[in-house]
């Protein structure tokens, strides 16, 4: 061990014995360590793909085995009331709200977070002054968000525009109806500016929607203190509900009743057994909602989020803070010179929960790395993302990261 490495070492052991969350990692079901061939044991994965696909909390398995085996099993239709079935949407929906800054009955949990996105700019247009026939979007956002903002356009006779996430403010005019944007840049992992944005977008006149999905579980959000209109997110990344997860839904209390759904559902009637031909829609968050609720993976979800009952996002994004500056500093000193170049914002104020590094042969290095045990994921066609999530990535997994692609990179030089 070079002497860098070993000082690097000894801080990364110290950083985990002083590290406040670290007991929430027995939280979670990961990698023993223990060499399936039979070969013996080998060193404990390092998962930093959270940012993709969150870990399997402990309590998912026994609360769906009594879901299937006692409420679909034994109770059948009478789940629907007894074991709560009807109501989870909401209900999950509130546990949800205190990781986004939003008071109770703003979110709903149901649908694709695509899904979501429709339901919110098409509302938001419908609830635009006439002339106001623009929808601004960031110009990095993830590909869907694109596709379904450029769909509603052509629905609702609007044109898109995309820009840079930082110059919407400045550009959100009298012709603008909202703007969707993206509060970390899935690739970069760049934190753009809700508060700042989103008031801007007010004083343009124009409605502010975000997408969470690489933020809401990594750091502080504050939907209702900063005034955000509407907000989606998905619920598989950092709140490790399980893939295919539901997303959710949040629409400002104020909002609520001119929200006008684009798909408007029998689960969002105002009294959904009455099967009356025509539409009511329900008040409140139960409102965002469409058809019958994804029960087995939303009650998946409602156990994954016990493990946020006794933890403090502040303290989560602390250790996140903390874990890519050190990951970023363990790279600085172990990877070859020149091999390997971030394009995160080193800024904490602009860093989400996620380095990113561009390196040629992106997809090779990143399929070794996963070879020996260190799992992180790459975008086409250079660059490699390391998702860290706080509640059970340790700084020596930060350091065997960095010293495992340090290894990589020597061997491809």
């Amino acid at each position: 061990m070079l002497p860098d490495e070993a000082a690097l070492a000894v801080r990364a052991a110290e950083l985990d014995a002083a590290d406040r969350l670290a007991a929430v990692r027995r939280r979670f079901v990961l990698h023993s360590g223990t060499d399936e061939s039979g070969g013996g044991d080998r060193p404990e994965q390092v998962y930093l793909d959270g940012n993709s696909l969150g870990a399997l909390s402990t309590g998912v398995l026994p609360r769906l085995t009594e879901v299937i085996t006692r409420e679909w099993g034994e109770l059948r239709i009478r789940s629907w009331e007894e074991s709560g079935w009807w109501t989870a949407p909401e209900r999950v929906g509130d546990r949800i709200a205190p990781l986004v800054g939003a008071a109770p009955g703003q979110v709903v949990v149901g649908d694709s977070t695509s899904v979501n996105v429709f339901k919110a700019l098409v509302a938001a247009v419908r609830m635009a002054p006439r002339g106001r026939d623009e929808i601004l979007v960031d110009a990095a956002t993830f590909p869907t968000d694109g596709y379904i903002a450029r769909s509603a356009a052509r629905l609702t006779g609007h044109t898109v525009r995309a820009l840079p996430a930082a110059e919407l403010a400045a550009e959100a005019g009298p012709r603008t109806a909202v703007a969707l944007v993206n509060h970390v840049d899935f690739r970069t992992g760049r934190l753009h500016d809700l508060r700042g944005i989103t008031a801007a977008l007010h004083r343009a006149g124009a409605l502010a929607a975000w997408d969470l999905c690489h933020s809401a579980g990594a750091l502080p959000v504050a939907l209702d203190a900063d005034g955000v209109d509407f907000a989606v997110g998905c619920t598989y990344k950092y709140l490790n509900g399980g893939p295919g997860a539901p997303a959710y839904l949040y629409v400002r209390r104020d909002l609520q009743p001119r929200f006008d759904s684009p798909l408007p559902g029998w689960n969002s009637h105002a009294d959904p057994f009455g099967m009356a031909p025509g539409y009511e829609p329900a008040d409140g968050a139960p409102r965002g909602r469409v058809g019958t609720p994804e029960i087995l993976s939303l009650l998946a979800l409602d156990a994954a989020l016990d493990v946020w009952d006794d933890v403090a996002v502040p303290d989560v994004r602390d250790k996140s803070l903390g874990l890519t500056d050190f990951f970023l500093e363990c790279v600085a000193a172990l990877a070859p010179a020149g091999r390997v170049e971030s394009i995160t914002p080193r800024a904490h104020a602009e860093r989400g929960s996620q380095v990113s590094l561009r390196c040629a042969g992106a997809g090779d290095v990143m399929r070794e790395l996963t070879a020996r045990g260190v799992v992180g994921d790459y975008r086409r066609p250079d660059v490699l993302r390391f998702g860290f999530t706080p509640l059970y990535t340790r700084y020596t997994d930060a350091l065997r990261a960095a010293r495992e692609l340090a290894a990589v990179l020597e061997g491809t030089g």
